[in-house]
């Protein structure tokens, strides 16, 4: 009786040492995804300003859902011609996404020059909301979104732009569901997640 209570023991300690493992990993490559995602936006806002801080809400999903259409027709065609591969769609689409964060944040959108240094706390800002979204949904799902297709990642982000027009429709207003917010931070962590299993060589990268 007591070997069996010691093997039950050590099966559930093995189980939580591997859940908590798989975790560790997946934060590392959150982390790896997001930093390149983050160097290229610092860099642009270095180039170009902060142009995008006049950009309303519309504008912002607008971009955004150009991206995810160009990737779903490139995933449906299996071929491109020009311009960016689907993991640099993914990374556009994570930046503008936290745009819409932080013009969310800032509101007013307007022509106005931010200085790098705000610039970088916003995103880091942003992107911990986002981070610890993922983590508790991961707990939760059990990292169900590893099962996933990389179809799917766009046919949800296309879906959640849906949902953001038809908040603005609404005036920004819901009745139970999440607000346009919340919907920003799922566009980011699906696209995160495409880009992990893409890195892990389960989805194409045409």
């Amino acid at each position: 009786m007591v070997f069996y209570y010691l093997a039950s023991c050590c099966g559930l300690l093995a189980g939580h040492c591997k859940s908590k493992l798989k975790m560790t990993n997946t934060n590392l490559q959150y982390d790896q995804a997001i930093n390149e995602c983050r160097e290229i936006f610092i860099r642009k806002t270095k180039d170009y300003g902060t142009a995008w801080r006049v950009l309303r809400t519309i504008s912002v999903v607008d971009q955004i859902f150009i991206k995810a259409l160009r990737i779903r027709t490139i995933q449906d065609l299996q071929t491109q011609k020009v311009g960016d591969d689907i993991p640099s769609e993914f990374k556009g689409i994570i930046n503008y996404a936290v745009i819409g964060l932080m013009q969310l944040h800032l509101g007013n959108p307007q022509v106005e020059d931010v200085p790098v240094e705000i610039v970088e706390n916003l995103y880091t800002q942003q992107i911990q909301l986002a981070k610890d979204t993922m983590q508790n949904k991961n707990h939760d799902y059990g990292e169900a979104w590893r099962d996933m297709s990389q179809q799917s990642f766009a046919d949800l982000i296309l879906m959640k732009l849906m949902r953001i027009k038809q908040i603005l429709l609404n005036d920004g207003k819901t009745l139970i569901s999440e607000g346009i917010d919340a919907n920003y931070v799922d566009i980011i962590n699906y696209a995160v997640f495409a880009l992990i299993l893409m890195a892990e060589g389960k989805h194409a990268t045409v």
